[in-house]
């Protein structure tokens, strides 16, 4: 099977040489972690973790339908987050872009990520077509 870079105009691609947003193997569709930084790469979208939740699984949103999937294909996810005492926000931003049933989910503190006021990274891997029942 071929091995496609997705990319869509909604979510800046990393620098050259460093990783790619997101693959598509076939019906693989691998979104690299997202965090909340807007689209000069720098500046942090949202001051609590349901607010960059929001911005992330937007982003996630743009390059799986940008795969031809929907975010209902999305069949596991990992969030990194660096207080998991605030999981419930996280919680709360993906009941906005998930329905039936959600994807399997691992949830790992860490101690922190890119930038301190960076709060959550998010990865997700789906399956084009399964929310379908294809």
């Amino acid at each position: 099977m071929q091995k496609t870079r997705v990319t869509t105009e909604q979510v800046p691609e990393p620098a050259p040489g460093t990783w790619s947003n997101c693959l598509a193997i076939g019906e693989l569709i691998f979104v690299s972690g997202m965090t909340a930084r807007g689209k000069d790469r720098e500046t942090v979208l949202g001051d609590n973790e349901y607010e960059q939740a929001k911005v992330v699984f937007e982003k996630i949103k743009h390059l799986v339908e940008a795969s031809g999937a929907a975010m209902d294909d999305i069949v596991k996810m990992t969030i990194f987050v660096t207080n998991i005492a605030n999981n419930l926000q996280v919680w709360e931003a993906r009941k906005e872009f998930f329905s039936g049933d959600f994807p399997a989910c691992t949830l790992v503190e860490v101690s922190n990520l890119a930038k301190p006021e960076i709060l959550l990274e998010i990865e997700a891997i789906a399956i084009a077509g399964s929310s379908r029942g294809e």
